[in-house]
C-alpha cells in the first residue's frame, strides 16, 4: 500500500492541520463549510520533509500523486491543465503549521504559456487580462523558482511605462503587455541561458520545488528561530484552482481581518483593490481602499463578504485573517487563519470572546503569544516632549509603540549598528522578507509603500517593533542611503522619531517612557494565573528592579547577584582594596566598610518585597571584573593604599585568568577568603532581621552558594554562613528561619546532585553557565560562530536563548530527581536567561521544578508561559 502524500480539499479537515500545514487543513475545513472555495489540493508537509530525505528530489510516487489531483481539478473546473484553449491555471503557496507569513514563496497563474495565453484571451474576451496574468506568471517564476532578481523584471516595466507616458500597470493596454511579455522572456533568457518553460506540468514541479525549498531560505530560518519552529517540521504546498481579481472593474482582492488586529475593536478591517491580483495589496505597490467601500462598489458581494467573515469567526473561535478574490462580480475566499494581532489587541480579543460567551478563560489564555505580552511593555512618548515635537509626515499605523533612533537604509547596516547599541529606525521603500534580521534589530520600521497588510505591518506586529507603512510622502533614496520630506533632506546615522500607533514620523530624538498596563491585562493575567503551577520570580540587584518586578506580578526574587552592588563609583576603590590586599586583616578592613553598603541595599529589597523570598547569592565575579586596568588607575589606587605602583601592578597582573569563566570565583571565593562570605552573610542576615522587626514581614532569608561542583566545598562555605547567621541571630536576640542552598551550574554537580542535596536546601538551576560549560563554549564568544552554525544546520537556535532540552534539560531533569530523592522538600527553581523563555518554561514545568526566575520586564511573559503549560499538559 503505497503513502498518501496528497489530499484532494474535500478530504482533509481542520485536525489535520501538521499533516496539511495551516493553510491546507483550514482550506479543507472551509471546503467542509461549504464556503466558495477554489478546489484544488494539498501536497503534505511529509513530502517536504521526504524531499530533504531524496536530497532535494521529489519522489516519482509523489509526483504521480500530483498528477492524479491534477485530473481531479480539471474536472471540478472542466478545464485542461496546459489546454490552448481552455487552460486550467493554478496558484502554488506554501502552508506551513505555524502562520510564516512571507517567509516562504507563492506563484500565480501557472499553466500559461505562449500558445495557452492566446486560448486564455480569446476565451476570456479580455486579451489585456490574458496577457496581464501571464506577465506576472513570468516574473513571479523567474523571481520565486528560478532567483532571478524582481527588480530586473521592475525595471522592464518602468521602462515601457515610461515610454508610453502613464503610471500605472492598469494604464497598460494588451499591445504594451504583449510586449512587456517578449522582454521578460528575453531577460529570462538572458539569464538562464535558455526559454521560458513552455510545459505546464514542468512548471508545476518546479514550482512545488522552490516551496519546498523556500522553508529552508535564510528568512524562513531566522524567522522560524526567532518564533520557536522546528526546522523538521516542513511546509505542505497548496495547489489550487487560480481566481482573477484583475480582469477589470467587477474583479477586486483584498485582505481582511474579523476584528481590528492593532487595537481588537470589534468590526471588520481590512482593504481591497479594484482589478489587481492578491500580490498587490500584500506587496504595497498599490495604495489599497478600505474594505467597507466595497459596500458602495458591490453591496451584494459585501453582504455575502460579510456573513462569511462571522461564520468563519464563530466557527474558529477566534479573530480570521481572511484573503479574497472577486471574480467578475463573484466572491471567493482564497484562505483564512487565525490573524496575526498586536499585544493589545490579543488580549482585548481574548477578553471579549470570553465576555461574548464564545470561549471560557482557561480557552482565553491559550490565545495570546506569551513573547507577544512584551510589546505591551514598550515604551511610548514622553507626552510633554511630544507635545513641542513637529510631525512631518504621517503613514498607516501599522505596529503600536514609539520609536527613536537612528536612521539606516538597509537591514545588514541595521544589524550592525544595533549590534553597536544603537538605537535604529529602518527606514525602506518597502520592506521584504529578506529583511527579518534588520527589522528584528530595529526600534522602529518606516516604509514608503505598503498598507496596513503589506510585510512589514505583518512581520513588525508579530515582533511588536513599532511600525508605521505607506508614508508616501518621504521619497527614499536606497542606494545613497537618504530620504527627503517637507524639503529637508536625512541622511544615515540622523535621528528621526515614528509613533505607530499615530502613523506621525518626526526628525528629532523624543524622549520614550514605561508604557502603563491596562485593565484587560490585569483581568487576563489573572485568569492566567489561576492557571498555572509554576511560581515566577525575576532576578533583581537592587530596590529599583525588585520594585519593578513586583509591580509585573513577580512573585519573589529568584536570583540577586551581590557582585553587581559593588560596581558603583562609591564602592569599586573599597571592593579592590580588599581584593588587593595581601592579609587578612587589611581584607576584614575593607570588608567591613563594605557591610553597610551591603546591608543598606538587602534591607531596601525587603522591604520592597513586603514578605516574599529573595535567593541571595554570594559574590560570584571573575576577581579580574573588578580590578583596574589603565595606569592611571593603579597609580591612584597604590597612592591611597600606601603602596608602590609597581608592587600593585605586580599583583594586578597575578590576578589575571587565562580563562576568568573557569577561574577564581564562586564558591572558590570563599574557600579562599571565607571572610568574603561572612561579610555578605552577616548583611543578608542584619537586613532580614530588622526588616521583618520594623514591618512585620515574615521573611525567610536564601542564601546561595554559587558554582559548587563538590558536596565538601559546599559543607565548608555552608559551615561559614551557617555560624554567621546563627551569630547574627543571637546578637540580635531574634528567631528567624533561613535556608542555605547552592546553584547548579556545573556538570559534576548536576551529576552529584544527590550528595550535594544532604547539604543544599534548595537548587537553583544557573543555566546560563551550566549550558557554557556542557557545551565548553562561552556565551560571549559564541556569537562569531553560532551564524555559521545556524546557516550549516548544526543548530537550529541559540542555546543561551532557549534551552537545550537534550543535553543541558537531561542535566536538569537528573539534578531535580537526585535532588529530590535525598531531600524530597528541596525547593527547585531556575534563574538563567531561559526562566523568561516559553518552550524552556514549559519544559520546567514538565519537569516538576517549583519556580522559574527571569528578569522584571519577562514576569508577565513568564506567567503565561507557566499558564499554558498547565493547561497543555493537562
Amino acid at each position: 500500500m503505497s503513502k498518501k502524500w496528497v489530499y484532494m480539499f474535500s478530504e482533509g479537515d481542520a485536525s489535520m492541520r501538521n499533516l496539511l500545514g495551516g493553510k491546507g487543513a483550514n482550506l479543507a475545513e472551509m471546503t467542509k463549510l461549504g464556503l466558495p472555495i477554489p478546489q484544488g489540493f494539498t501536497v503534505t508537509t511529509e513530502a517536504c520533509t521526504d524531499y530533504y530525505d531524496q536530497g532535494k528530489t521529489i519522489s516519482e510516487e509523489i509526483k504521480g500523486q500530483i498528477e492524479d489531483a491534477l485530473k481531479v481539478v480539471e474536472e471540478i473546473n472542466n478545464k485542461k491543465f496546459g489546454d490552448n484553449n481552455n487552460p486550467l491555471l493554478v496558484s502554488v503557496r506554501s502552508g506551513a503549521r505555524a502562520s510564516m507569513p512571507g517567509m516562504m514563496d507563492t506563484i500565480l497563474n501557472l499553466g500559461l504559456n505562449d500558445v495557452a495565453v492566446e486560448g486564455f484571451a480569446a476565451g476570456t474576451g479580455n486579451p489585456r487580462f490574458a496577457y496581464d496574468s501571464y506577465r506576472r506568471f513570468i516574473q513571479m517564476f523567474s523571481d520565486v523558482v528560478m532567483g532571478i532578481s524582481k527588480s530586473k523584471f521592475e525595471r522592464v516595466l518602468d521602462e515601457i511605462k515610461e515610454q508610453k507616458g502613464v503610471k500605472l500597470d492598469t494604464e497598460l493596454d494588451a499591445d504594451d503587455l504583449k510586449e512587456v511579455v517578449v522582454k521578460f522572456k528575453a531577460l529570462y533568457k538572458e539569464d538562464m541561458g535558455k526559454d521560458f518553460p513552455q510545459d505546464p506540468k514542468e512548471q508545476l514541479m518546479e514550482a512545488v520545488t522552490a516551496v519546498f525549498r523556500s522553508w529552508d531560505n535564510p528568512r524562513a530560518i531566522v524567522y522560524r528561530r526567532m518564533n520557536d519552529i522546528p526546522g523538521d517540521w516542513g511546509t505542505a504546498v497548496n495547489v489550487q484552482t487560480m481566481v482573477f481579481g484583475n480582469m477589470g472593474d467587477t474583479s477586486g482582492t483584498g485582505v481582511a481581518f474579523t476584528r481590528n488586529p492593532a487595537t481588537g475593536e470589534n468590526g471588520i478591517f481590512g482593504e481591497y483593490l479594484i482589478n489587481a491580483q492578491g500580490e498587490d495589496v500584500v506587496a504595497g505597490i498599490r495604495t489599497p481602499q478600505p474594505i467597507t467601500k466595497l459596500e458602495e462598489d458591490m453591496p451584494e458581494v459585501y453582504k455575502q463578504f460579510m456573513e462569511i467573515a462571522s461564520k468563519l469567526e464563530n466557527h474558529y473561535r477566534d479573530m480570521q485573517d481572511m484573503e479574497f478574490t472577486i471574480e467578475n462580480g463573484k466572491l471567493y475566499f482564497l484562505q483564512t487563519r487565525n490573524g496575526k494581532r498586536t499585544a493589545a489587541a490579543a488580549l482585548k480579543i481574548a477578553v471579549d470572546l470570553v465576555d461574548e460567551g464564545m470561549l471560557t478563560e482557561k480557552e482565553a489564555v491559550m490565545k495570546v503569544e506569551p513573547k507577544q505580552l512584551d510589546q505591551l511593555l514598550h515604551p511610548n512618548f514622553d507626552a510633554a516632549a511630544l507635545k513641542a515635537a513637529k510631525v512631518v509626515a504621517k503613514g498607516l499605523a501599522a505596529s503600536p509603540g514609539a520609536a527613536a533612533g537612528r536612521v539606516y537604509f538597509t537591514a545588514e547596516d541595521a544589524k550592525e549598528a544595533g549590534a553597536r547599541g544603537e538605537r535604529v529606525v529602518l527606514v525602506r521603500l518597502e520592506t521584504s522578507p529578506e529583511d527579518i534580521e534588520g527589522m528584528a534589530a530595529s526600534e522602529g520600521i518606516l516604509t514608503v509603500r505598503g498598507g496596513m497588510t503589506s510585510h512589514a505591518a505583518v512581520v513588525a506586529r508579530g515582533m511588536g517593533t513599532c511600525c508605521v507603512s505607506g508614508c508616501g510622502e518621504i521619497t527614499v533614496n536606497e542606494e545613497e542611503k537618504y530620504f527627503t520630506v517637507a524639503g529637508q533632506k536625512i541622511v544615515e546615522g540622523e535621528y528621526i522619531s515614528i509613533d505607530g500607533s499615530t502613523g506621525n514620523v518626526y526628525l528629532e530624538d523624543i524622549k520614550t517612557v514605561k508604557p502603563e498596563i491596562s485593565g484587560n491585562f490585569a483581568r487576563f493575567m489573572g485568569w492566567a494565573d489561576a492557571a498555572r503551577r509554576l511560581k515566577v520570580r525575576a532576578n533583581g540587584d537592587n530596590p529599583r528592579d525588585v520594585k519593578n518586578a513586583v509591580e509585573f506580578g513577580a512573585e519573589g526574587i529568584g536570583l540577586c547577584r551581590t557582585e553587581h552592588m559593588f560596581f558603583e563609583e562609591a564602592r569599586i576603590p573599597i571592593v579592590r582594596k580588599m581584593i588587593l590586599s595581601k592579609t587578612e586583616e587589611e581584607r576584614r578592613k575593607y570588608l567591613d566598610q563594605l557591610l553597610p553598603m551591603q546591608k543598606g541595599d538587602f534591607k531596601g529589597m525587603y522591604e520592597s518585597l513586603g514578605g516574599r523570598p529573595m535567593t541571595v547569592r554570594l559574590l560570584d565575579p571573575p576577581l579580574h571584573e573588578f580590578l583596574p586596568s589603565h595606569e592611571e588607575d593603579i597609580r591612584t589606587l597604590a597612592a591611597e593604599m600606601g603602596v608602590s605602583y609597581e608592587e600593585l601592578a605586580a599583583t594586578v597582573a597575578s590576578l589575571h585568568e587565562f580563562n576568568p569563566m573557569m577561574g577564581h570565583r564562586g564558591c572558590r571565593l570563599a574557600v579562599t577568603y571565607p571572610e568574603i562570605a561572612e561579610m555578605q552573610a552577616r548583611a543578608i542576615m542584619e537586613a532580614a532581621v530588622e526588616v521583618s522587626q520594623e514591618k512585620g514581614y515574615e521573611i525567610v532569608p536564601e542564601i546561595m552558594i554559587p558554582l559548587v561542583g563538590e558536596v565538601k566545598e559546599l559543607a565548608y562555605v555552608k559551615g561559614i554562613v551557617v555560624e554567621t547567621a546563627n551569630k547574627v541571630l543571637e546578637e540580635k536576640n531574634a528567631k528567624m528561619e533561613y535556608k542555605v542552598g547552592t546553584m547548579i551550574e556545573i556538570p559534576r554537580a548536576a551529576l552529584t546532585a544527590d550528595e550535594i542535596a544532604k547539604e543544599a536546601e534548595f537548587f537553583s538551576f544557573g543555566t546560563n553557565d551550566l549550558t557554557q560549560m556542557t557545551f565548553g563554549f562561552s556565551r560571549d564568544d559564541a556569537g562569531k560562530f553560532l551564524d555559521s552554525y545556524y546557516e550549516k544546520k548544526i543548530y537550529e537556535f541559540d542555546p543561551f536563548a532557549k534551552l537545550d532540552q537534550t543535553g543541558v534539560g537531561q542535566l536538569v531533569q537528573m539534578a531535580a530527581e537526585k535532588g529530590r530523592k535525598t531531600r524530597p522538600d528541596i525547593k527547585l527553581g531556575i534563574c538563567g536567561e531561559h526562566g523568561g523563555d516559553p518552550s524552556s518554561i514549559e519544559f520546567c514545568h514538565k519537569v516538576g521544578l517549583n519556580y522559574v526566575s527571569c528578569s522584571p520586564f519577562r514576569v508577565p511573559v513568564a506567567r503565561l508561559a507557566a499558564a499554558q503549560a498547565a493547561i497543555n499538559q493537562k
